[in-house]
């Protein structure tokens, strides 16, 4: 069988959805250090030259654009992964930082939209609920959808 989205190693399949992320928070602190150099260095050169208001606002920019970059970050390693294990089907969300885990018996699950074809992709069994595709664009996720439910089938 040939998925788009997952990845089959031996008897498991499983699905990593992750954010499109251009700038890993690595980089991002590369890049944060650069700025703070920079604005630092001509928030100095005009302190020396009489003007000290500009290195306090140089200051207070790199604290706002730090605060930016906080926020960034944080969320720059959400993601999904769906993992199907034998008799279990595994959902585990991350978003800033937390995750959640939430385990399902093959033979019960469901795999439904939420709404329509283009909404969230809803796993459900045993009364609870799991909404996953938030990091597959809109017109893709009724392929996901049926992709996992194809997973589910197969023995």
């Amino acid at each position: 069988m040939v998925f788009r989205f997952a990845t089959v190693n031996g008897p498991h399949v499983q699905w990593f959805l992750r954010r499109n992320c251009s700038v890993k928070p690595g980089q991002l602190a590369l890049l944060y250090a650069s700025i703070c150099a920079v604005s630092l260095g001509i928030g100095t050169f005009f302190w020396f030259q009489g003007a000290h208001l500009v290195l306090p606002f140089a200051s207070l920019e790199i604290a706002v654009v730090g605060v930016a970059f906080l926020m960034y970050a944080r969320h720059a390693t959400d993601g999904e992964k769906i993992l199907l294990n034998g008799p279990h089907l595994v959902v585990e969300l991350e978003h800033g930082g937390r995750l959640e885990r939430a385990e399902f018996s093959r033979e019960w699950v469901r795999v439904e939209p939420c709404a329509g074809d283009t909404s969230l992709i809803e796993v459900s069994a045993q009364g609870r609920r799991v909404q996953v595709g938030r990091f597959v664009r809109p017109e893709l996720r009724s392929a996901l959808a049926r992709e996992i439910r194809m997973a589910l089938r197969e023995a």
